[in-house]
């Protein structure tokens, strides 16, 4: 490759890049498409009335590779090589199309991972009692001692709406008491869902038949004295991504609204085993992304007019609202957090690699996360404890310990504070709340610590791991054209994202995951020893950094607007510490009640 070196420049001195007309602007994108072995139709909007025939992506008449291709796919990837040196490449990038022809030519199944991953474990760093993955296809449903409930003399409601409204660790005392039946709490949610359903665009499908009788079957084991625990009992919602047997698993876009997937998810699974019962598949941006899916806009309970924010849209619009006990979302980017915000959810994003994808479907095989959606820390842990752990058919996942132990007292406890996200002055709408948040936490004793996100790493640009990931995942959809069905047509949306990801080229993926390691090892060290650390739930390059790196969070609803939308906090913290930023986010929640307030229309 041509760089600056020995007096040799890649252009001649005084040259300028060419003005493109339409019709060059055409060749230029064909070219690529050439050495990518894409077909041309792959085109921004504008240039989409040029006759391109209707071959799908990917079945070209092999043409030749030239120079002129070489040279329009360098424009693209921001290198520049020579004439020579395009040539000595020709032979091999026509072995290499044939070669994209055969790959493509083989079945490769969205739920099939790669050989290669990713652990959040930074290299030299012992974490105790962390066992070491468990092998591929060994058993993997634990049985577990259910986690004690620190609610206690829990009194039933005498009105449904305020019963559907209850943290989960209530509802749990109340079944387990026998003053409320499961059959009886599943078709109240039942009918809130069909009541309330439609309102809010949250609902993909119901699941009557299978929720009647998990629920007959807990009423009976509980009436027999064989309690399982605090889920026993309790209605739940699984984001459509997940696959239920005998249910349609669409993930909430349209070339899979007839997708049926027959097998459980390992959550789903461990969650019968707990006892939960399942009334509903909930919505989710098309593909996990957004807040729109086929049948609409999910909305946000507090604002008819406001999307529920995504992509687990449904799972935090359903659980404000009262339409299930608790629900089961997933994040690789925000997909927790940001609905949960919105909606005033209490979320919780696992350590990346402790609860099993297996039955999920893939986005991104080394940032995609599962988590539990409630209305209290308190129900997130719950949830977490029954769902965590490895089953032998997800690679990434490990046994680590959940030592549950809710903290009484901040005292002695140390937290760190994202120093200039809170300082932020300018473009920080959320600074009031944000603020009381730190002399809440003061007041309780807490020892606040300043620290920063490493500054040493560009963050952004480490994005191309999930467009990568993500456009491999939905191959097939890109160069079949049947992404052209998807709702959003938009450029910031998937179908416009997974094209331009075809032209990533694979040493940048690679540079980015080597920056990547840098970095999980200097957030595990800006951390430290303390217990968690507290940030505005959309401090720059927050998410992105640690979801990039796999550490937990915990986000929480933390104080209303003046339009009566609520605002977030978010808690994290070290990799596999998830029981510690529990505690610490449940200490915090347990001295407001942000979190016990309903929004009105849904009583």
């Amino acid at each position: 490759m041509a760089t600056e070196s020995s007096g040799s420049e890649p252009f001649p001195s005084g040259y300028e890049p060419p003005r493109f007309t339409r019709r060059e602007a055409l060749a230029f994108w064909s070219a690529v498409g050439l050495v990518a072995g894409l077909d041309p139709r792959a085109l921004p909007a504008a240039l989409r009335d040029a006759p391109l025939g209707a071959r799908p992506r990917g079945a070209l008449d092999e043409p030749p590779i030239t120079r002129a291709a070489v040279a329009a796919a360098e424009e693209i990837l921001g290198l520049s090589f020579t004439e020579a040196e395009r040539d000595l490449m020709l032979e091999g990038l026509t072995e290499q199309r044939a070669a994209y022809a055969e790959l493509r030519a083989a079945p490769v199944p969205n739920d099939l991972p790669p050989a290669v991953g990713f652990d959040p474990l930074p290299p030299g760093l012992a974490t105790p009692g962390l066992a070491e993955r468990t092998p591929l296809g060994a058993p993997g449903d634990p049985v577990r001692e259910p986690l004690p409930l620190t609610t206690r003399e829990v009194a039933r409601p005498a009105a449904d709406g305020e019963l559907a409204g209850l943290p989960v660790a209530e509802l749990a005392e109340l079944v387990r008491t026998r003053r409320v039946s499961s059959a009886e709490l599943t078709e109240l949610y039942l009918g809130r869902l069909e009541r309330h359903g439609p309102r809010l665009e949250c609902v993909v499908t119901l699941t009557h038949d299978l929720a009647r009788a998990q629920a007959r079957r807990a009423d009976d084991e509980i009436a027999a004295g064989r309690w399982q625990g605090p889920l026993h009992g309790i209605p739940w919602g699984a984001k459509d991504l997940l696959a239920v047997r005998g249910y349609p698993t669409t993930w909430g876009s349209v070339p899979y609204r007839e997708q049926v997937l027959e097998r459980d998810a390992t959550v789903v699974r461990r969650l019968e085993r707990a006892g939960a019962v399942l009334v509903a598949k909930l919505t989710l941006g098309e593909l996990a992304w957004g807040d729109v899916w086929f049948g609409g806009m999910t909305r946000n309970p507090w604002n008819l007019e406001q999307g529920s924010s995504g992509s687990s849209a449904g799972s935090a619009s359903a659980t404000v609202a009262g339409l299930v006990g608790f629900a089961i979302g997933s994040e690789t980017l925000g997909s927790i957090v940001s609905p949960s915000t919105r909606c005033g959810a209490t979320g919780f994003r696992p350590t990346f690699g402790r609860v099993s994808r297996h039955g999920a479907m893939a986005l991104s095989w080394t940032m995609d996360k599962l988590g539990p959606i409630a209305r209290s820390v308190e129900d997130c842990a719950l949830v977490f404890h029954a769902i965590h752990g490895p089953d032998g058919l997800d690679p990434v996942v490990r046994e680590a310990p959940f030592a549950w132990r809710p903290l009484t007292s901040l005292r002695g406890v140390r937290v760190g504070w994202l120093r200039s996200a809170f300082e932020r002055s300018e473009d920080h709408p959320t600074k009031p709340f944000d603020d009381a948040a730190l002399a809440t936490l003061e007041a309780l004793g807490a020892e606040l610590v300043p620290v920063e996100l490493p500054g040493d790493i560009p963050i952004g640009p480490l994005g191309v791991v999930l467009d990568a990931e993500a456009a491999a995942a939905f191959d097939e959809l890109t160069r079949s054209n049947r992404d052209d069905l998807m709702v959003r047509q938009i450029a910031n949306a998937w179908p416009n994202a997974f094209r331009q990801a075809r032209l990533i080229p694979a040493v940048e993926y690679i540079q980015a995951n080597r920056l990547r390691t840098r970095l999980v090892a200097a957030v595990e060290e800006t951390i430290g020893d303390l217990d968690a650390v507290v940030s505005p739930s959309f401090a720059e390059n927050l998410l992105l950094t640690t979801n990039l790196t796999g550490h937990p969070a915990a986000v929480l609803p933390n104080g209303f607007r003046e339009d009566g939308t609520p605002v977030s906090i978010t808690f994290w913290g070290r990799l596999y510490a998830d029981d510690r930023v529990l505690a610490v986010a449940k200490a915090y929640q347990d001295a407001t009640d942000f979190h016990l307030r309903r929004p009105p229309g849904f009583a």
